[in-house]
């Protein structure tokens, strides 16, 4: 039977994974191992090109051409393209159902869904990609710094083949998402995956879930991965029925949710449980938090200018637009 340790979230300080186990956590390394597990997925080579493009901080521009003009000069920009990738990745999406979820080697663009259509990271073409590749930090590290946060620092970089994932769209709702922490092939413990909210339902069925995610481990996971230690995240859908959605380090780099690091790593009580993992969840509406992807979001009266939902607010922004021109003539007019 499965009793569950009910605490707010903390933050852990200790740099525990090493380099070669990120490599392993890459989707082409462990998709082949739990494919009937986990969703359908294509797995495309990202040529040097389009990651130069993901990676130029210039103007966005996914797709056409787009002018604007001031009073002296009219400026072009053109979105860069490629036919062969473009193709590649439309053939990919046809063939999942034409919606998917994308991400790279190990992260998804889950910090960039405020600029996508509706909040939402389906997708059905490449540009549909590049809009939430480019507006993602999560991304950026991915191609930029994905050894970062590992111990052996001193050790060479691996060499990485970036790949663009693309995932069949599921409509997964987040009170379904778990993380699992693995220690020495070993389930030690499990989080609920979006913290910052209140599901009623894995209060009223923790220990089915509890024995749900545990039976998937042993059967399944638990000895078929490359490392001892690490953390994979599963999906309980209604029917009680487990999928593994991803496979990360076991380490600082991973997010320890409602757990910390020193926790998951000291080798206290919760790594001496020997009957079954701690299990932790938001209990009630009073631990509600924000989401901590709100830090990566723009100011919503910016959106709300920019996209026209807010009508008084753009009125009362072209009026002091207008109020501004009218003093600065003003101004500038002989006295």
């Amino acid at each position: 039977m499965c009793t569950s340790k009910k605490l707010l979230h903390g933050l852990g300080n200790k740099n525990l994974s090493y380099k070669e186990q990120v490599v392993h956590c890459q989707f082409s390394v462990w998709y082949p191992i739990f494919k009937k597990h986990t969703i359908k997925s294509l797995i495309l080579p990202l040529p040097q090109n389009v990651i130069d493009y993901l990676l130029d901080d210039g103007t966005l521009v996914v797709s056409g051409r787009y002018e604007w003009s001031d009073d002296e000069t009219t400026t072009t920009v053109t979105a860069p393209e490629f036919p062969d990738f473009t193709s590649k990745v439309l053939e990919a999406i046809n063939a999942l159902g034409g919606r998917v979820f994308p991400k790279l080697n190990w992260s998804a663009p889950r910090d960039a869904n405020w600029i996508a259509l509706n909040s939402s990271l389906q997708c059905h073409s490449l540009s549909d990609i590049f809009l939430l590749f480019k507006s993602s930090d999560f991304i950026t590290h991915d191609l930029t710094q994905p050894f970062l946060q590992c111990s052996d620092q001193d050790s060479p970089d691996p060499v990485i083949n970036y790949e663009l994932v693309l995932r069949k769209w599921s409509e997964l709702i987040p009170g379904g998402e778990f993380r699992c922490f693995v220690k020495e092939n070993k389930l030690i413990a499990i989080s609920q995956r979006d913290y910052t909210q209140f599901y009623q339902h894995i209060l009223k069925q923790e220990e089915q879930t509890c024995q749900a995610i545990q039976e998937f481990f042993s059967q399944h996971i638990q000895y078929n991965f490359l490392d001892e230690d690490f953390v994979f995240d599963v999906y309980r859908d209604s029917q009680g029925r487990v999928w593994l959605i991803d496979l990360n380090p076991f380490g600082e780099v991973t997010d320890s949710l409602l757990f910390t690091w020193e926790e998951l790593t000291s080798g206290g009580e919760i790594s001496q449980q020997q009957e079954c993992p701690a299990f932790r969840y938001t209990t009630s509406e009073v631990t509600v938090q924000p989401s901590p992807c709100l830090s990566y979001r723009i100011p919503r009266d910016f959106v709300d200018l920019s996209t026209g939902e807010d009508a008084y607010k753009l009125i009362d922004f072209l009026k002091l637009k207008s109020e501004q021109e009218e003093s600065d003539e003003e101004e500038s007019s002989p006295q």
